[in-house]
């Protein structure tokens, strides 16, 4: 089984944990030749390009400028800081733990394609819908033809099965029509009951999403029926509502 989370906005530039494994992003030159190119905005073409305010624009564009020093960067899993990244807690991973991650745990990025959590990375913005002008094309469609067979073909060499836990428009970063079609895909959805209905609250699908990662790779689950054992501060499995492809989770 494996897993695939989405990357976060919000990124540490120094963190005060250093897990033990470190490794090299598959897609480093494409991203290094990715911000070469962002590195020719402006802060002010920057605001446009990814729809932000001066204050992150120049923040960005500094981080742009050091990308190629040769000092600096995070572990992928640590380097995220948002709230998928706080409740999967990798800070807290055992040697062991971090080597299950990183045979099965897959984390998207508009600048780095793919990433293992012990990838090495830089901080960076970059949005999905943006187009860089030697690509000719949005992030998402420059990624779709490079990114689906590796995907496939991680999952296959285990058992066939994804658990996609990213957000969904994580999915365009694919051909998602034969991802679908050439694995098994699971996607587990979380909801609170009021008032007798299912609803979605982004905060707490957010949360969820990294206390699950973090219950699968933790407990070493090799199949995705072990999900239903998820529990997390009162969200549990609900059969009633719940499918193979889509188990829902609900917080009554």
């Amino acid at each position: 089984m494996q897993i695939m989370i989405g990357c976060a906005k919000d990124m540490r530039s120094t963190c005060p944990t250093e897990l033990p494994l470190r490794s090299e992003p598959l897609f480093a030159d494409r991203a290094a030749a990715n911000v070469m190119q962002l590195m020719g905005y402006t802060e002010e073409e920057l605001c446009g390009v990814l729809g932000c305010n001066a204050q992150i624009a120049r923040e960005n564009r500094l981080r742009y400028v050091r990308f190629a020093d040769g000092d600096g960067g995070l572990q992928a899993v640590m380097a995220y800081s948002g709230i998928v990244f706080k409740y999967l807690d990798a800070g807290s991973f055992s040697p062991a733990d971090c080597d299950f991650a990183q045979r099965h745990l897959w984390i998207t990025s508009f600048l780095y394609g793919l990433l293992r959590p012990m990838d090495v990375i830089k901080p960076y913005r970059l949005e999905g819908g943006v187009v860089l002008p030697a690509n000719g094309v949005s992030m998402f469609d420059y990624w779709k033809p490079v990114l689906t067979d590796v995907l496939i073909d991680s999952v296959k060499a285990d058992d066939g099965v994804l658990v996609d836990l990213a957000s969904s428009e994580m999915r365009r970063l694919f051909d998602w029509r034969r991802v679908a079609r050439e694995l098994t895909v699971v996607r587990p959805e979380f909801f609170v009951q009021r008032e007798g209905r299912l609803k979605t609250v982004v905060v707490y699908a957010k949360m969820c999403r990294g206390a699950m990662t973090r219950y699968a790779l933790c407990n070493r689950l090799d199949g995705a029926e072990g999900l239903r054992g998820f529990d997390f501060e009162g969200f549990g499995w609900l059969e009633s509502e719940s499918t193979p492809g889509s188990p829902v989770f609900a917080l009554a």
